[in-house]
């Protein structure tokens, strides 16, 4: 694949925006492959009306408002939820590669939204309001002969989302009012 994905400027019909809780997935993300996932619920996958959006591996930022992880979880609906809202009261943005999707290797039958934040957080983070701007896309999903194989491929999507969010212009989306609470 191309070490870069897309034109120098985010192409129509980015960038989309997508908000909601983080809830448990299947949990094969974090355990199984060590690149955990975040997962907001979607219904029927619309993202801005893109119902069409094609199924395959994007790019983009995230951010994360902690302080509705009290409101949205119980320690019971969510055994791995904390209750700490003292952290940040400000949103950081991060960087982000997600796979919408069925995961072709988990034959998975529901399409969904995986989203692998580039950040090593200390603890999960189930109930904290995840927003979300997609700026491009990196290539379909695809079926693997084994585990190892799509490690290899999350790991090179990574280093494309990496460099294909370090252009000027996308770049400039890390500062989004959407992603910072503002829209």
């Amino acid at each position: 694949r191309d070490p870069i994905a897309g034109p120098d400027t985010p192409p129509p019909p980015f960038p989309l925006k997508l908000r909601g809780p983080v809830i448990k997935g299947f949990g094969r993300g974090s355990k199984e492959l060590g690149i955990p996932t975040a997962n907001i619920p979607l219904s029927g996958l619309t993202i801005n009306g893109h119902s069409d959006l094609e199924s395959g591996i994007y790019y983009g930022y995230a951010s994360l408002d902690l302080s509705s992880i009290a409101a949205n979880t119980t320690p019971s609906s969510v055994p791995s939820a904390t209750a700490d809202t003292s952290i940040p009261t400000r949103r950081k943005v991060y960087p982000t590669v997600l796979s919408i999707g069925y995961n072709p290797y988990y034959k998975n039958t529901h399409r969904s939204i995986e989203i692998h934040l580039l950040h090593t957080f200390a603890q999960d983070f189930y109930g904290a309001i995840l927003s979300l701007v997609i700026l491009g896309y990196i290539r379909p999903e695809y079926d693997y002969v084994s585990k190892e194989a799509l490690v290899e491929d999350i790991r090179e999507d990574i280093r494309v989302a990496q460099r294909s969010l370090g252009r000027e212009a996308y770049r400039g989306y890390a500062g989004d009012g959407w992603l910072l609470g503002e829209g």
